[in-house]
């Protein structure tokens, strides 16, 4: 059979797959840590990490043999029964994060789902607010996911326009304005606040120091749940297990998804204690596939990589290699550097025509791949495994990129 091209790679998704992506003109076939090659064998820094999925690095041996082992054992058993493994995972993953229960899932989306009902459930349960009228808070420009309920929470009409009628019950403030959000929590009826310590798809927008703390300590006041999504914040990415912990935070509810699994297998969970969790009981929440052995084996192992390689070390110190090099560079089209760990971002000034998706297109070319949000910001989030002179060599193609567009 005659080899494809990588045009005939990207007509075939354009004519057999739904058009809800717009990609980087790139087929990719094989990765490892850092790196990816595509179809003709070319060679790239994958500076997004499959939206810091993969902060273990591509195929990581060890989490892979996990997934392996495990698949030649037992893949599903579903809840209706127990099984070996999923204990195992329940009692590793609460003490290594020190919550007293875990619910496991499968996406990011499904753990936010997870994590609005619980909030909801002991809303009434415990709270005490009236049926049917909890109040859940979150903040503009989230993203949380794509389900109807979390599109609900939206301010971005991408996400949210054609898709109605929307689900009531979420009160919207502005990002990193703690005065808009003791006038909400005043409410009585609010029983959460759902909050990215990062917002990592609006563009890594970092709040001000202190403002998860006292967003938590206000919470606490007026008795609402705290809830953080670390579904792209956390397992290490910006230098500290969970961003919550770069403020001595400890949520109420702790949202984990994408690199809790190294981007090997669809895993995601949320975490609480006793009080909040119990309130969901048999019957009333599930998966068929959340806990399945898999997903637990490849967790644990995910997890390890990550403590015994002080992946989140790895991150703080070279994150703060990486803003500084970035903010060496002179052009015209970079407005602004920011970002925390290995969770970084650029925003681009578009220079004529060209934008942010030109410099991508350009960068790729260079050997560095990296993607738009929002058109005019560039995301780069490395694997938390790439060594300081990986990242300095990934840098020179970065600036040469910049230089091409004097």
């Amino acid at each position: 059979m005659e080899k494809m091209t990588a045009q005939q790679y990207m007509d075939r998704e354009s004519k057999y797959g739904a058009h809800n992506y717009h990609p980087l003109p790139v087929v990719l076939e094989k990765g490892e840590g850092v790196f990816v090659w595509d179809i003709e064998g070319k060679k790239y820094f994958d500076f997004l990490s499959a939206y810091s999925a993969v902060n273990q690095g591509h195929c990581h041996p060890k989490i892979v043999n996990a997934m392996i082992e495990q698949a030649k054992k037992l893949t599903l058993t579903s809840r209706a029964f127990y099984n070996s493994s999923l204990g195992e995972f329940e009692e590793y993953i609460t003490k290594y994060f020190g919550y007293d229960k875990v619910l496991p899932m499968n996406t990011g989306a499904e753990a936010d789902e997870t994590a609005l009902k619980l909030c909801r459930k002991w809303g009434y349960m415990k709270k005490g607010i009236p049926t049917n009228e909890a109040k859940i808070i979150c903040c503009n420009e989230n993203f949380h996911g794509r389900t109807i309920s979390i599109i609900s929470m939206s301010t971005d009409p991408d996400a949210y326009e054609g898709f109605g009628p929307y689900t009531p019950g979420f009160v919207k403030v502005p990002y990193n304005d703690l005065e808009a959000l003791e006038n909400e929590l005043k409410d009585p009826n609010v029983a959460g606040f759902i909050v990215e310590p990062i917002q990592g798809e609006a563009g890594v927008f970092v709040p001000d120091s202190g403002y998860l703390k006292k967003a938590s300590d206000l919470c606490k006041k007026y008795n609402v749940l705290f809830i953080a999504d670390e579904v792209q914040t956390g397992i290490a990415r910006t230098g500290k297990l969970l961003a919550c912990d770069h403020e001595g935070v400890r949520p109420d509810i702790v949202i984990l998804g994408k690199a809790i699994s190294g981007g090997v297998f669809p895993v995601s969970c949320v975490l609480a204690d006793d009080d909040v969790m119990l309130c969901i009981k048999p019957g009333e929440h599930g998966s068929t596939y959340g806990g399945n052995p898999i997903a637990a084996k490849v967790a644990m192992a995910a997890l390890d990589v990550i403590k015994n390689e002080k992946l989140a070390e790895n991150a703080e110190r070279l994150g703060e290699i990486f803003r500084q090099e970035l903010s060496s560079i002179v052009s015209d089209m970079i407005e602004l550097v920011r970002g925390k760990g290995l969770l970084n971002a650029v925003v681009i000034k578009p220079k004529g025509d060209k934008t942010a998706w030109d410099v991508c297109v350009v960068m790729k070319e260079n050997g560095v791949l990296a993607k738009p949000t929002h058109g005019h910001i560039i995301r780069f989030a490395p694997p938390l495994t790439i060594t300081e002179n990986e990242l300095r060599e990934a840098m020179e193609k970065i600036k040469k990129t910049f230089k091409q567009f004097e």
